[in-house]
């Protein structure tokens, strides 16, 4: 009786483990940064925490930092922070972003630069983004927009930087964006 009765629970146990760690890979993944794309704030080798039903509800947001599948080579995947919405008209000059008129003021950048002065409408379902390390990154300046479909999910936390074991939040910066509307 007492064997049957901790086979059962040994049984449980495993299921319960399955189970657990099954809807924790559909709901967060972790990702490995590859590159200097997004510098200063997320480094090569850092890992973060990416919430994969962020976007069930709602599209994503100016200042999140997503990851997506590259339109490129949907085998690849990259990370950058969204700065326009379907619908939005960016341009680009010399130094600056400016969004639906209004000139971003990017506390998240070291170094702005754009190769070229450009123009862009973003079509529906379509998102225009850009690295935080200006110089370096490729990004919608220079292959177009992301697909929603392509979106993986929200980057939220980073858990290991610079080589060691870290927690904190990836930073939005809601207040770059509050003032922005679609034109």
């Amino acid at each position: 009786m007492k064997r049957s009765y901790l086979a059962r629970e040994i049984v449980e146990i495993l299921a319960l483990t399955i189970l657990i760690f099954i809807a924790v890979r559909f709901v967060i993944q972790s990702y490995h940064v590859d590159g200097q794309s997004m510098e200063p704030g997320l480094i090569t080798n850092d890992y973060v925490m990416v919430n994969k039903l962020a976007y069930l509800s709602h599209g994503p947001e100016r200042g999140d930092v997503i990851v997506f599948h590259y339109p490129l080579d949907t085998k690849q995947d990259y990370i950058k922070r969204v700065i326009g919405l379907p619908g939005d008209k960016i341009q680009v000059n010399n130094t600056q972003v400016i969004v639906n008129g209004h000139v971003l003021n990017e506390p998240y950048i070291t170094t702005p630069y754009n190769q070229e002065a450009n123009a862009w409408t973003v079509p529906p379902n379509e998102y225009f983004v850009l690295g935080d390390n200006r110089p370096v990154s490729l990004d919608s300046r220079s292959w177009g927009f992301v697909p929603r479909s392509y979106i993986i999910g929200k980057a939220v936390v980073v858990f290991w930087h610079q080589g060691k074991p870290e927690l904190h939040f990836i930073n939005t910066y809601p207040a770059v964006y509050k003032e922005l509307t679609t034109s």
